[in-house]
């Protein structure tokens, strides 16, 4: 008998640990440790293997790669990691890079400011009031020099740009510079985004209409594999059909029927898509939704898998195609913008149980305005956490044999084919923009979208549910620096005394030529490059060749101009 706290006896009987323990050990399983573990462990010190095979024999880096692109993934090679920086003038944007590399960043991704991505100069009259507001002004070769100086090139394992319309201007601009800075291009890696066809359904930024575009386009794609194998000279992108609207599985199929259509004229020129394949690279947002997005980076590898292998001849063992990721902005929400700290975290999850090869993080506040320097370092800290604490890099493909994820991707393929099936059917990439049957498709899908938020049918925290009485933060729209448009128009009529005008003048009568004959202009902009000539230079010169897109959609039915 014993007494309790109130006087009241009670027996308490008291268990058989010898029992109790043999019951518990009966329950143990044989060690599933690895014969010769890795050296990756859990945080409790449980050895890991490098992989786990799937009941189908399916494993990392065998065809047709929806587990990964190579059979070690991140314990060879982390992601390269970069954040979208450009800010109002080369000098400052060279700032924020010596910032964000020292603080681990990877690889540079370029901001440019609307005027640069249409190709006009900073002194057009046009161009009042954007010019730095978005990004990083480039009038000419002296712009990619300052926005060089003295950064760590060596450290870089790739830069990258959204230059779209301006591809293979952008490209010409950093070959000259770092041919003045005698720095082998072989030691630098240069990543173009270079995809004007989704343009016309997304952001806008086009130039000359969507035939011409494509042409463009694959002259950097053809010049790359004769000059610089290694760079990587387009990205298939979905992104920002996404960010507009689109769903998942739009996104992909929308970059893959744009795919089509760059790697058919490559084709068509003669350039071995095989000796390419390792340089090409789809750009797909990652969303909140974090198995459905993990999911559409397994199946959009597995079906241009098969797409590279079955219409373009690439071997098998050459087929897998790279991934570059950005954190889908478009999920970013004004209100309590705090919260998207947590959105990005878990969409950059997403997309390293994915197996991206590149990573972008979104600031916090970017639903605000550009990001501040605050803000861009935790985007990139986001990362280096999910690297270094998170474990999700110890196993490769940790979400592999979940009959959930698994069943998942192999919808998501199925669905993704069907709809660039639709593509296909409707006359592929050119005709589906010319005749506005894409402009509709998203915008419907952006619509209904916009509805089930307003309906309360999909949630978004601190927008339609549990909304806060908050509100919305006071913000003044961006304005660039004081002196950053005449900073700009000042270097740019600087070039414009300096150069050689014989020279000049040449080099773009060479590249009117150049288009006007359907040759590669890429020679020709490097001259005119060399030359100094402007972007809106060079992009005038083209335009009197190709015609500028000036088309509109209303309704689905297209409207057509030529200025």
């Amino acid at each position: 008998m014993s007494a309790s706290r109130t006087g009241v006896s009670m027996d308490i009987s008291t268990p058989d640990n010898a029992d109790l323990a043999a019951l518990l050990r009966g329950w143990l399983r044989p060690d599933e440790a690895p014969a010769a573990p890795e050296k990756k462990a859990t945080s409790s010190g449980l050895p890991l293997p490098l992989s786990y095979v799937g009941d189908d024999g399916a494993r990392a880096g065998v065809f047709p790669y929806a587990r990964g692109i190579s059979q070690r993934m991140y314990h060879d090679e982390l992601w390269v990691m970069g954040m979208y920086s450009g800010y109002a003038s080369p000098k400052e944007t060279n700032a924020r890079f010596r910032a964000l590399l020292e603080a681990g960043q990877t690889g540079l991704s370029i901001a440019l400011d609307l005027p640069t991505q249409i190709g006009i100069d900073s002194d057009d009259p046009s161009a009042a009031g954007e010019v730095g507001k978005v990004g990083v002004p480039i009038n000419s070769v002296e712009d990619i020099l300052t926005l060089l100086d003295g950064l760590p090139l060596h450290q870089i394992r790739q830069m990258r740009s959204t230059c779209n319309a301006i591809g293979p201007i952008f490209a010409s601009f950093v070959i000259v510079a770092l041919e003045e800075l005698g720095i082998k291009p072989t030691t630098f890696r240069l990543f173009l985004q270079n995809d004007p066809l989704k343009e016309f359904s997304s952001r806008g930024t086009w130039i000359f209409p969507p035939g011409p575009s494509t042409r463009f386009a694959v002259d950097a794609v053809e010049y790359f594999a004769k000059h610089y194998p290694s760079w990587q000279p387009i990205q298939f992108c979905g992104y920002h059909i996404r960010d507009v609207g689109g769903t998942a599985i739009q996104e992909v199929a929308v970059a893959t029927a744009n795919g089509i259509a760059y790697l058919d004229e490559a084709r068509r020129r003669g350039v071995d898509i095989a000796s390419i394949a390792d340089s090409l690279f789809l750009f797909l947002s990652s969303g909140v939704d974090i198995f459905e997005e993990a999911a559409k980076f397994r199946a959009a590898r597995s079906l241009w898998a098969r797409l590279l292998n079955e219409r373009y001849g690439v071997p098998r063992e050459k087929a897998a195609i790279k991934i570059f990721s950005y954190t889908l902005g478009g999920a970013l929400t004004a209100r309590e913008p705090h919260n998207n700290i947590v959105r990005v975290a878990y969409e950059a999850l997403a997309a390293i149980l994915g197996g991206v090869q590149t990573l972008a993080t979104s600031s916090w506040d970017e639903a605000h305005s550009l990001p501040s320097e605050e803000a861009a370092h935790l985007a990139l800290r986001t990362q280096q956490i999910l690297a270094a604490e998170a474990g999700v890099t110890k196993v490769v493909d940790p979400l592999g044999g979940s009959h959930y994820v698994e069943a998942l991707t192999r919808r998501l393929e199925n669905e993704i084919t069907r709809y660039t099936v639709e593509l296909l059917e409707h006359g592929g990439a050119i005709k589906v923009i010319e005749s506005g049957f894409l402009t509709k498709e998203l915008a419907d899908s952006a619509f209904r979208d916009h509805q089930e938020i307003a309906r309360g049918e999909r949630q978004v925290v601190g927008v339609n549910f549990k909304p806060s009485n908050q509100p919305i933060p006071a913000t003044m729209p961006f304005v660039a620096p004081a002196g950053t448009t005449q900073e700009a128009v000042g270097g740019l009529l600087r070039v414009r005394k300096n150069r050689d005008a014989r020279r000049w003048a040449a080099a773009l009568e060479s590249l009117r030529i150049s288009a006007r004959e359907g040759a590669n202009t890429m020679p020709a902009l490097i001259e005119a490059a060399r030359a100094r000539a402007s972007i809106g230079e060079i992009t005038s010169a083209l335009a009197s060749v190709f015609g500028r897109n000036a088309s509109t959609v209303e309704y689905g039915v297209p409207i057509e101009r030529q200025a």
